[in-house]
């Protein structure tokens, strides 16, 4: 198959060497490129010759034929120009011909395609190892991660020893030190009852007795046992400042033990009913004379743990 740009092989050029005498140049163009044979015929096509002459001579050149000399290299090259666009508008009108260039452009477009397959491919290939390298990447930095994580937990555990340790040395010490204030409060408080009760005691027992070495005897019992009650009414009562029933049951519990054992050292009793009448009489007396002693006792102190001069039990961490 000839190509579009190429001349025919039937297409002669006969150029002769320019010199100072008159030349000729033939082309010879044959439209087909074969000798058709008829059956039966025995006839044969002529084929089509053009003829095209240019003649030139030095003295054209010497006396300015030079524009006559351009005028025919163009009309050579318009010629040709023609004749190879007539054979290639022949080529091209030919139905094999049309099926080829059909063909090459579906090739044309498959390399496209194949083209832009690679080209995704190769993207994909590139955007698989980037993938990889962030994956290695990631897997390092987790391994980093897992390694600071341990040393963290590590560490963790090792402070939370230390505050263990720490909080027993001193758990110990901040027991010592509780206990400690514990027993000054109740020191405290068994000291402003046995003031305020021997004071509340003193115009009952002036009232009884007749001697100096009497008075003493009674207020020094008076006073051991309001300290004692102090103590007790602190531990009893605890926080429970305004429960009125619990106070004032301690200072009868009081009053009525100390009232039978005061009963119980008098006069003995007999199988009488005046002698049961006189003790009872006797030990009510007693019941209410302690009674009044101890409320005194209990009512100074409440007014203490309400003004906070003696805390209740037990302590807060604000008041150690």
């Amino acid at each position: 198959m000839s190509l579009p740009g190429a001349l025919d092989p039937n297409l002669t050029l006969s150029l002769l060497p320019k010199t100072s005498f008159h030349y000729s140049r033939r082309i010879i163009t044959t439209t087909q490129s074969s000798i058709r044979l008829k059956y039966g015929g025995g006839s044969q096509s002529k084929p089509k010759i053009t003829v095209v002459k240019c003649s030139t001579t030095s003295e054209n050149q010497q006396t300015g034929g030079g524009d006559s000399g351009n005028g025919s290299n163009g009309s050579l090259k318009n010629v040709l120009s023609n004749i190879v666009d007539e054979r290639v508008e022949q080529l091209l009108g030919k139905e094999e011909n049309k099926e080829m260039l059909d063909k090459l452009n579906k090739a044309s477009e498959r390399v496209l395609l194949a083209r832009k397959e690679l080209a995704d491919i190769e993207r994909q290939e590139l955007e698989a190892q980037q993938m990889r390298k962030y994956i290695d990447e990631l897997e390092t930095r987790a391994s980093e991660i897992a390694e600071c994580q341990k040393e963290v937990s590590e560490a963790r555990a090792m402070v939370e020893e230390a505050e263990r340790s720490l909080s027993m040395s001193g758990g110990d010490n901040k027991g010592e030190i509780t206990r400690d204030a514990e027993r000054w409060e109740s020191v405290k408080a068994g000291s402003v009852c046995a003031l305020v009760g021997t004071l509340a005691s003193v115009p009952i027992y002036l009232s009884k007795v007749t001697t100096s070495p009497e008075l003493l005897l009674q207020l020094g019992v008076t006073f051991a046992s309001c300290a004692l009650f102090g103590v007790t009414f602190r531990y009893a009562v605890r926080r429970d400042v305004d429960d009125t029933h619990l106070k004032s049951g301690a200072s009868a519990a009081f009053a009525v033990v100390k009232g039978l054992a005061t009963l119980s050292g008098g006069a003995p009793l007999e199988f009488s009913s005046a002698s049961f009448l006189s003790h009872a009489v006797d030990g009510g007396l007693f019941v209410i004379q302690d009674l009044f002693i101890f409320t005194f006792a209990a009512v100074s102190l409440d007014f203490c743990f309400k003004t906070r001069f003696v805390s209740p039990f037990p302590l807060k961490k604000d008041e150690i």
